[in-house]
Parts: C-alpha cells; sequence; structure tokens
C-alpha cells in the first residue's frame, strides 16, 4: 500500500511532463505538414550546378 504513495505522485509527474512536451511540440509547428515526408523520398533531387572538382 505504501508503494502507491510513490507510484501515484510519479504517474502524474511524468503525464504533465508529457503533457507539456506534446504542447510544446504544437506550438513550435512539429505536426503541421503530416503528409509530405512520407512522399519526400520520391521527390527528384535538385540538380547540382556546381562543377565537380575530378
Amino acid at each position: 500500500m505504501s508503494v502507491l504513495f510513490i507510484l501515484i505522485p510519479a504517474a502524474l509527474v511524468l503525464g504533465i511532463a508529457a503533457l507539456v512536451g506534446f504542447i510544446l511540440c504544437l506550438r513550435s509547428g512539429q505536426y503541421d505538414d503530416l503528409d509530405t515526408p512520407p512522399v519526400r523520398m520520391l521527390f527528384d533531387d535538385e540538380p547540382n550546378n556546381r562543377p565537380s572538382d575530378h
């Protein structure tokens, strides 16, 4: 029973930390574009106009 006095506050602290982290990610724009990253590998690279050193 005494272990609950440790586990309940620890769970609350971890839950609040996760919520704060999620809100910070939302405000910084982490979840703004969910469609482009999965298909980014299908886009062609930009052409490299620099001459090669070889």
